[in-house]
């Protein structure tokens, strides 16, 4: 259970704490543009997981250390055998080794890739280490503070699957710290399910071998069909082809063509049903196109690859956690707005623990582009928000 916001505004710790955190905005700014300079492609987060390390024992966090996926983390006292509040925010960004992400400042705005997703919750988790490692801050239940890898694209929630799978760590509750923001509360887990199908086949020359079947042709009428599946509002899903790729030359019929596809839904059987039609669609275009070969010509064949596979699922409206959200999102002068998002917040939430996602103040723009931007507009109050919520899930004594 969680203690009522209500209770926790005058606490003395909370009162302080609050103080801390306006005090410090400075330092957690210079923190963000810090850690945003630090390439962190998905797959490649260890030197940013390093400097996060360092800043975790800088603030007073404990029993620091790096797992076998390379996550980062710190808690708040001593590791004790009881579920934990667990405090997460990745480190990974979605711009490749190649872009520059230096940091540009012009009064309270920052520009530069990944300066707000998620250099901003890395340091709004931070901010909170440091605030709730001061004494006299204590909770009843043990805090963990956790920088994941492989929470963007193709990283597929690796860090948190891996945190829940198999290092088994053993949570109360989840609050998930992603980019800007001080009132939406994600409470409801976007299911995501990728896939990469492939056609292969004999190819050969584009006048001599015509009549062999066409790897790029069955891979364009499933991309049609795709585009042509019904659009969904309640429950609001979404089916894309994200990618095509194929072909050696101009005068060259292709061996191999392949389409990647991108399902989403808030609802699991509704993501369940749009597979089951992907499916079909790719063995009718596998059929239709070797249908069409010329007689004693090799047919295509078929593969299915799962590239992706982030479940759906949520955290219910009327659980204590959701409703802290609220309280605390009211409690600093702002209107809740509850949502639905793919966040880290999606393996405990499908693993039935209690889980939700939070901006950790501030405004931001423009994200997975290289003009994306944060504007230190009430940072700190949205971090105060954030930790009102760990506050009462973690409880005060």
């Amino acid at each position: 259970m969680t203690q009522p916001v209500a209770s926790l505004t005058h606490h003395p710790a909370l009162v302080d704490a609050r103080d801390q955190l306006a005090r410090t905005d400075e330092l957690t700014l210079a923190t963000q543009a810090t850690l945003s300079a630090i390439p962190a492609p998905t797959g490649g987060e260890s030197a940013r997981a390093v400097a996060v390390a360092r800043e975790m024992e800088r603030v007073g966090l404990r029993d620091i250390g790096t797992d076998a996926v390379g996550n980062v983390s710190g808690w708040l006292g001593a590791p004790v055998e009881q579920p934990a509040v667990v405090v997460a925010a990745h480190l990974d960004t979605v711009f490749g080794p190649e872009v520059d992400v230096s940091v540009r400042r012009t009064g309270r705005l920052l520009t530069g890739p990944g300066i707000a997703d998620n250099a901003r919750g890395l340091a709004g988790m931070l901010a909170l280490g440091r605030v709730t490692a001061t004494p006299p801050w204590k909770t009843v239940k043990p805090v963990a503070f956790v920088a994941t890898v492989g929470e963007e694209g193709a990283g597929d929630l690796r860090g948190i699957k891996h945190l829940f799978g198999e290092r088994r760590l053993e949570a109360d509750s989840v609050i998930v710290l992603d980019g800007a923001g001080d009132d939406r509360i994600v409470y409801s887990a976007l299911g995501t399910r990728r896939f990469r199908v492939t056609y292969r086949g004999p190819g050969g020359h584009s006048w001599a071998a015509f009549g062999v079947p066409n790897p790029a042709h069955a891979a364009g009428a499933l991309a049609h069909a795709v585009a042509a599946f019904p659009r969904s509002r309640a429950p609001r899903s979404a089916c894309s082809v994200v990618g095509l790729h194929g072909g050696s030359g101009l005068n060259c019929i292709p061996e191999s063509a392949r389409v990647e596809i991108d399902l989403r839904s808030e609802d699991h059987a509704m993501l369940v049903s749009l597979e089951k039609r992907m499916r079909a669609q790719s063995q009718m275009a596998l059929e239709q196109e070797n249908a069409r070969r010329s007689a004693g010509t090799a047919p295509l064949q078929l593969t299915i690859d799962v590239i992706g596979d982030r479940p759906s699922g949520g955290t219910p409206a009327d659980h204590p956690l959701v409703i802290a959200g609220i309280e605390a999102t009211r409690a600093i002068g702002r209107q809740p707005g509850l949502a639905t998002a793919s966040t880290d917040a999606n393996i405990p939430i499908s693993l039935g623990i209690p889980a939700i996602a939070l901006g950790a103040g501030g405004k931001a723009g423009e994200p997975h582009r290289t003009t994306e931007w944060f504007e230190n507009a009430d940072g700190a109050l949205g971090l105060y928000r954030a930790l009102l919520v760990l506050a009462a899930a973690a409880g005060q004594p």
